[in-house]
């Protein structure tokens, strides 16, 4: 399958922010937009939701935490009970250290497998990339060209806008 994009190079944050709003209130949707670091304000302009990642977090450590009680109390208090330094066999106060570890183990390995997967980073996966220049110095804008777009009208805008340069490109995804 065969997508061709309209990308426009910008030379600096603020032109790229300042135009996104004005090709966004054009009604153009943008398909996305890269740049070298993040730029704060961006997905405000593009109009992305806040991620859900943070909920995710929130069930993973909640479940590390489940797993820590668990475990211990199964440990020292059935399997097998040592009563250790004076302390009971279920002891949830010396249980703190254990519980927070597992809880921050469950939460940053689930977060990195789920952000993987939501961001489609699979090993040995091959990104294609737009524009190198976008890794370097330069903000590239990518506009999907659908049936009956017209190219020179897009050009227009995004020149108007101050895009240094405007490309066409084809991508192929496999």
């Amino acid at each position: 399958m065969t997508k061709r994009y309209a990308l426009g190079i910008f030379e600096d944050e603020d032109v790229l922010l300042h135009a996104i709003e004005n090709i966004r209130a054009a009604g153009v949707k943008i398909y996305d937009v890269f740049s070298p670091y993040p730029v704060h304000g961006i997905d405000d302009a593009l109009g992305i939701e806040r991620s859900r990642l943070p909920i995710a977090a929130f069930f993973y450590g909640l479940c590390g935490l489940s797993f820590a009680l668990w475990m211990q109390i199964y440990m020292m208090g059935f399997d097998w009970p040592m009563i250790v330094g004076g302390k009971p066999h279920i002891g949830l106060p010396a249980f703190i250290p254990v519980a927070f570890e597992l809880t921050v183990l469950f939460t940053a390995h689930g977060m990195m497998i789920t952000f993987f997967l939501i961001s489609k980073l699979w090993p040995r996966w091959r990104v294609p990339v737009m524009d190198v220049r976008s890794t370097d110095d330069k903000f590239v804008m990518a506009i999907e060209l659908k049936e009956g777009t017209d190219l020179a009208q897009l050009t227009q805008l995004l020149r108007s806008n101050g895009a240094s340069e405007v490309n066409e490109k084809e991508m192929t995804k496999e």
